[in-house]
């Protein structure tokens, strides 16, 4: 399925397979936007201008995003948590307290 995407860097507006996350011309991040593929290929030349200059405002360029609600189960997502996220070492004591000898717990 094609997704339209905006980068903020290239001021440039994408069609996409996929939910991506980086540009495919400069590596940066892109937006996802709410406009289908369909919509976006019926506008006439000015129409689309228009668009992209909408795109290029911070303010609109909200309105006019959406995030991919199942982002959280993409590979993607996935292994960038993996590059992000150090693992949190936690120790407990239990009720009696009484320390557990070398407890800790990688969440």
């Amino acid at each position: 399925m094609m997704y339209m995407h905006y980068c903020k860097r290239c001021q440039r507006v994408h069609m996409l397979n996929g939910h991506k996350q980086f540009c495919p011309k400069c590596q940066g991040m892109i937006t996802e936007l709410k406009i289908s593929y369909l919509d976006y290929v019926s506008m006439d030349e000015t129409q689309r201008v228009s668009f992209n200059t909408c795109c290029a405002d911070d303010e609109q360029l909200k309105r006019l995003s959406t995030t991919y609600r199942m982002y959280k189960y993409s590979k993607w997502y996935k292994e960038l948590q993996l590059q992000i996220a150090p693992p949190v070492i936690r120790t407990y004591v239990t009720p009696e307290g009484t320390p557990l000898a070398g407890a800790v717990s990688l969440v």
